[in-house]
């Protein structure tokens, strides 16, 4: 895109900021309108949704408690555990350390 090439530093870092935050919009969007659809679906057949992830969740062996906070979001979050999320990694791009987004 050749009007990047025309944006200072500064702008391009807003610009990473402000993309960063209507990506992670969008995903909880996404997320949500997900979960509805689920939900509705096991209604339909007569189930909740807790029915259906009761038998997942009694087969967790160890809960990893949360270690990070998404920077715009307090409600998503990771244990460091697993792969590492987009969210994390686009901060980490960003300049932000693992320290800067911990959950003290």
């Amino acid at each position: 895109m050749p009007y990047l090439e025309s944006l200072s530093f500064s702008e391009l870092r807003q610009l990473q900021a402000a993309v960063t935050k209507a990506i992670t919009g969008m995903e909880e969007e996404q997320k949500a309108e997900a979960l509805a659809k689920v939900q509705a679906l096991a209604k339909e057949r007569g189930y909740s949704l807790a029915d259906l992830t009761a038998s997942a969740q009694q087969s967790t062996d160890t809960f990893a408690g949360q270690k990070y906070r998404h920077p715009d979001n307090e409600a998503i979050t990771w244990s460091g555990r697993g792969r590492m999320p987009r969210w994390f990694m686009q901060a980490m791009n960003a300049g932000k350390t693992p320290d800067d987004l911990s959950i003290a």
